[in-house]
Parts: structure tokens; sequence; C-alpha cells
């Protein structure tokens, strides 16, 4: 079976090598690199066995991407100090909406609306949430969104495209892309909202997509690899409009 592995960062700008990744499984640390050739560097390395392969790699790949604990501890935070994050932050707050369902979604009275077949009048919901939003977007932050889509469309994920108009009625901007292009563009399967390109607050999900907990994620280095996501799905995903008229040209 195949790995799992994510690509934490490269010590190139050029040609990406020597890079980092992490198996998301085993935790293990995969680098690849140009390899060590001198045969009198060769002889000087101990335990070479057969088959194994000695590459350079500088400190500073290690430094940035490398785990800094055995362990790994997240930091959780609460939902009181995740909600804070969105009046503290000042200039950028984007968010890249991975699954196919999301469990609070289908508790609403909208979502049976949807479900139902008639016509979501999203006026007035949610209107504190709402109100919030127009204060932070006067301020001239901006509230951006990524979504990606199946191939056919979820129900809960149709279900946010008719959501749009209410976040983009209060000053939010959100653009779409397939499953599809978003694997092509090795985008994490994370969802998570990056904050002025400096804080991650990772969603953590349980099986029944119920949000378990919300991890933050301050260390530079790692905040990068949410940046590059953010600037490659940007790049390619289009106004949610455009794509919900080809959903319903389909």
């Amino acid at each position: 079976m195949a790995r799992r592995l994510r690509f934490n960062g490269t010590g190139s700008g050029v040609n990406g090598c020597p890079s980092l990744h992490e198996d998301l499984a085993s935790g293990e640390i995969i680098v690849h690199g140009p390899p060590v050739t001198n045969p009198e560097d060769i002889a000087q390395l101990r335990h070479l066995n057969e088959g194994e392969v000695p590459i350079v790699v500088p400190r500073e790949l290690l430094v940035d991407f490398g785990p800094k604990e055995v362990n790994r501890v997240p930091n959780l935070i609460g939902l009181d100090e995740f909600d804070r994050l969105f009046t503290q932050f000042e200039h950028t707050a984007w968010r890249l909406e991975t699954r196919q369902r999301y469990a609070s979604d289908e508790a609403t009275e909208t979502y049976a609306q949807f479900v139902r077949g008639e016509a979501v009048n999203w006026d007035g919901v949610d209107a504190e949430w709402c109100a919030e939003r127009r204060q932070q977007t006067a301020l001239g932050k901006r509230f951006e969104r990524v979504r990606i889509v199946d191939t056919p469309a979820t129900q809960g994920q149709l279900y946010l495209l008719d959501n749009a108009r209410r976040n983009t009625a209060v000053g939010e901007s959100i653009r779409t892309l397939t499953r599809a292009e978003a694997e092509q563009l090795h985008l994490p399967e994370e969802d998570f909202w990056l904050f002025d390109s400096r804080l991650v607050a990772l969603l953590n999900f349980d099986e029944n997509d119920n949000l378990l907990n919300v991890e933050l994620i301050t260390q530079p280095a790692e905040v990068l690899r949410y940046v590059r996501a953010r600037d490659a799905a940007m790049h390619y995903a289009i106004p949610f409009e455009e794509f919900a008229a080809r959903q319903t040209a389909e």
C-alpha cells in the first residue's frame, strides 16, 4: 500500500531539491537530494549498508522543515479563542474547505429547506455572524474562501454553493475548485483558516463530520506550507457564480 506523503518543504526555490516529506501515518521523514558520490567521502561514512544512498542535506532544511519533537503535541484552542481570531486579524482571513459534508450544516433549518427543494431566504440568517463580517470588512479586512467540490457535487457541497450568496452579501469572496483540480495541485486535505499569512487554525473533524477541535499552528515554516496551498488554490479557483452556472448548465 502506498504511503500518504505530505510535502513539508524544500531548501531550494529553483528545482525543489533537496526536499523533505512526512509520512502522515507513521510520522517517518523522507528526504531526497543530491547523492554523495566521491569515494573518499563515502569511505568515511559509518553503517552505510548495501542499498542505502547517502545524500547531502543543508542544515537549514532540517531546521526549517524537520520535526521539532519526537511526538508532536498539537496546540489546541477553545472555540471562544477561535472565534476571536475573526476580529483580531489585521488583513486577511482565508479558508480552504475540503470536506464533502459538515454535520453542523445539516442541523440547520436552512439545510432542511434546501433538501426539500425550497428556495432558501438567507436574509437575516445568523444575523450576529453577518453583522460581524460586515463590521470587519468595513475596516478594510478581507475574508476569502476556496471550496473544493466533488464531481458530482455532494448535497452538502451544493448547499454551501447556495449558501455562498449569503457569504458574499456580507463581504466574503468565495471561489471554487473541483476535487480533481485540487489533487492535481497537490493541495492539502486539511480544512483550515489562514490568518494574515502567519497563523493557521486547523479544523479537525471526527468520523461523523462534526468539528472535533481547532489546532493553532504558528511555526513559520509550517505556516508556509499552507500559504503555498492558498496561492495555488487562488490562482486556479473560479468565482462560485461561474461554477454554479456550470452546474446548472449540466
